[in-house]
């Protein structure tokens, strides 16, 4: 018996010890963000006092076609901090929310975050200035969470405030370069880092809203970018990976055929296992690359 009662207490020195123990709460956060973009942030931040679980994390997928499945339904009941995208983006998480309440759970939307809401476009992931209010935001709700370990959060605040300077130089890199420079893009999804970069984003709202949203174009709008593009008016496509229809492609290829550069951007991390930072940074110097070779044309 007293052997019991001495391994019972070793086991439970040896959990109390575990690299995964955090916090005045003694355990780890459980974390769940609604896009692997938001995870990678999330993980960083937290490093081992939290566990995170990334739902939409398929680079092969599109992520408004998302559909929630029992484990995700389950992620929501355990856990104490949730980060979704909002604004129409995840509204599978939302309904989640509502039928798996938790008292102890912190629920972060990013769309109320930044001011935005339903109908607005929603890939906030693409402005530098959201994705560092973002992480100032989840680093709040850590050291709400675990207050014994604010200075931890702090530490790992100020690491990803390094580990993004690259990325944040290369987009200033590109403004100071080829600001005013037009360029197209098959999908919405381009704003922001449009209007991070200066580059004039002059494809028609209409086409590439509608393709975000999974509907076809208006016919008007196909006419318009068509032009744009056959005549050489954008020196750049950017081409969403991650949504493709047969009216994407179609501009994809007239774009080739016209040696217009084009570069594609996705929805989630690409290869899945990078983080944020290097994503992006891999992102914009495909871009910078693309763009540089236009301007030598």
């Amino acid at each position: 018996m007293r052997k019991a009662l001495l391994t019972i207490a070793a086991l439970a020195l040896v959990a109390a010890c575990s690299p995964g123990s955090s916090g005045a709460g003694g355990g780890v956060l459980n974390v769940v963000a609604g896009e692997n973009f938001w995870g990678s942030i999330a993980g960083q931040l937290g490093g081992s006092h939290v566990k995170v679980q990334s739902v939409v994390s398929d680079p092969n997928a599109d992520p408004h076609e998302y559909e929630s499945s029992t484990n995700d339904a389950r992620a929501f009941a355990e856990a104490d901090l949730v980060v979704l995208n909002g604004a129409g983006y995840d509204d599978w998480g939302k309904r989640l929310l509502s039928a798996n309440p938790s008292s102890r759970r912190s629920v972060l939307i990013v769309a109320d975050l930044v001011g935005k809401k339903a109908g607005d476009n929603p890939h906030f992931w693409y402005d530098p200035a959201y994705v560092v209010k973002v992480a100032d935001a989840i680093t709040a709700r850590y050291k709400a969470a675990d207050r014994g370990d604010s200075a931890f959060y702090d530490q790992r605040r100020a690491e990803l405030g390094a580990a993004l300077k690259p990325y944040l130089e290369r987009i200033g890199e590109i403004k100071h370069k080829f600001a005013g420079v037009k360029v197209g893009a098959t999908e919405d999804i381009f704003q922001y880092l449009a209007d991070a970069t200066g580059l004039d984003l002059v494809s028609p709202p209409e086409f590439m809203q509608a393709v975000a949203e999974g509907n076809d174009p208006p016919a008007g709008a196909v006419v318009a970018f068509q032009d744009q593009v056959s005549q050489k008016q954008v020196k750049v496509l950017v081409y969403n990976l991650q949504t493709v229809t047969a009216v994407t492609t179609n501009i994809r290829h007239q774009a080739q055929a016209q040696d217009i550069p084009v570069v594609g951007i996705s929805e989630t991390l690409q290869p899945e296992s990078a983080s944020f930072q290097d994503w992006q940074l891999a992102q914009l110097i495909a871009l910078q690359n693309a763009l540089a070779s236009a301007a030598g044309a």
